[in-house]
């Protein structure tokens, strides 16, 4: 097997939920040796969010829920009380051996356990320190708890998504969350290659809020520019028509016409070709201008005939389109089961030895993805950790060693 991209590299992960999980994650896939700390007898809140769980042999639900499967493997786990003096030593110890540390607590949230940035930047000076909060380290909601939910609100994709004459709607997984974790771990990887460069750790502040602002994109780029406020278009494009979900005689189809030539060889294929000579509809400009007109046009036309007639003739013509799919049909797909993106690895407490999990999209020919371990039981890898980090066979022994080192 290719050495990992990231092989050598240690993680500490002091973080949960998502944002955080799902950026130690991605480093443990590209081979980086992370470490989940968890709180004793509880471990990362995720565990317990479900149903749905993970079925045991008898199909009865287990203690391990499949959202804390989504953003937790190629880790081990270990418990530390962060809130005790040998907690904390440990810590200390393990952050002697560690490259990068992620936590999310809340603003100064670790200062009271000695392991803030500012606490420990001068003895750990190689460190890259990744904090991940709601709001970031500064301004005046720095000290507020921050919410995938309330981020999507607050900084405007929900104002963005939804029916017009709808309520404002968020997106269906948590994606201010997952943008961030992604958005943090190309910081971490920018963080090394200056610490490789010049021996120099750093702080990296990221916040939900400032992520979310930055994926508003062309709309919240068009706003800058004209100061006025897009309205909510259900399934439409702001700057493209037609570019929807349109009924057909059975299931919906999304037509993505991204150019004249396109649009006119979708009015030949459904039997409206004087709309692309129409000066209301001959440029994309005019289209978006007479939105409400052509779309109704293309609607009655593909209403009469179903869904998959549509997709082969925009196939033969090279107009985009595609099928509105349920996760059972995305998963099923043949060229999604060619891309590999299920994955199966071992699991203990599984009815069928094995969990389920989403693959890494990234496929690097020289370094490519590993998936070394499941998403760890809680504590199951204090004695590897320990051993592995430290030389010590307990955390009772790995506390001496720390005392006899100071």
């Amino acid at each position: 097997m290719s050495k990992a991209a990231l092989a050598g590299v240690r993680v500490l992960d002091l973080s949960r939920i998502l944002a955080g999980p799902s950026a130690a994650q991605l480093l443990g896939d590209l081979g980086a040796d992370v470490v989940k700390v968890e709180k004793p007898g509880e471990g990362d809140d995720t565990r317990k969010w479900g149903p749905p769980f993970v079925d045991d042999a008898k199909g009865q639900a287990t203690s391990e829920s499949t959202y804390y499967l989504c953003a937790n493997r190629n880790k081990r786990s270990i418990e530390i009380d962060i809130a005790s003096a040998q907690g904390q030593a440990l810590v200390l110890r393990l952050l002697e051996q560690a490259d990068v540390l992620i936590e999310n607590y809340k603003v100064g949230g670790l200062s009271a356990y000695g392991l803030s940035y500012e606490q420990l930047k001068d003895r750990f000076p190689r460190l890259i320190y990744c904090s991940i909060t709601g709001f970031g380290q500064t301004g005046p909601y720095a000290g507020r708890a921050g919410y995938d939910f309330l981020i999507q609100g607050m900084g405007g994709i929900m104002s963005l998504t939804g029916q017009p004459e709808g309520e404002p709607m968020k997106v269906g997984v948590g994606i201010a969350d997952i943008m961030t974790g992604m958005y943090a771990s190309v910081g971490i990887l920018a963080a090394l290659r200056h610490r490789d460069d010049t021996g120099e750790g750093q702080h990296i502040d990221i916040s939900l809020l400032d992520t979310q602002i930055s994926w508003l994109i062309n709309a919240g780029t068009g706003y800058l520019n004209t100061r006025i406020n897009p309205e909510r278009l259900g399934n439409g494009h702001p700057s493209i028509v037609p570019y929807q979900v349109f009924a057909t005689g059975d299931d919906p189809i999304i037509i993505a016409a991204g150019n004249d030539s396109q649009f006119r060889k979708l009015c030949q294929i459904a039997g409206i070709e004087s709309l692309a000579d129409d000066p209301r509809f001959a440029t994309n400009a005019a289209r978006v201008t007479n939105r409400e007109a052509i779309i109704a046009a293309v609607e009655q036309a593909l209403q009469q005939k179903p869904r998959d007639f549509w997709l082969a003739q925009c196939e033969k013509v090279g107009v985009p389109s595609g099928p509105v799919n349920s996760l059972q049909q995305v998963f099923d797909d043949p060229h999604v089961k060619h891309r590999g993106a299920e994955v199966h690895l071992p699991h203990p407490l599984a009815g069928s030895g094995e969990v389920s999990l989403i693959a890494n999209p990234l496929k690097l020919s020289k370094t490519p993805v590993q998936y070394k371990n499941a998403p760890p039981l809680l504590n199951q890898h204090e004695q590897e950790v320990l051993r592995d980090w430290l030389g010590a066979t307990t955390a009772c022994a790995a506390n001496d060693n720390r005392d006899q080192s100071t």
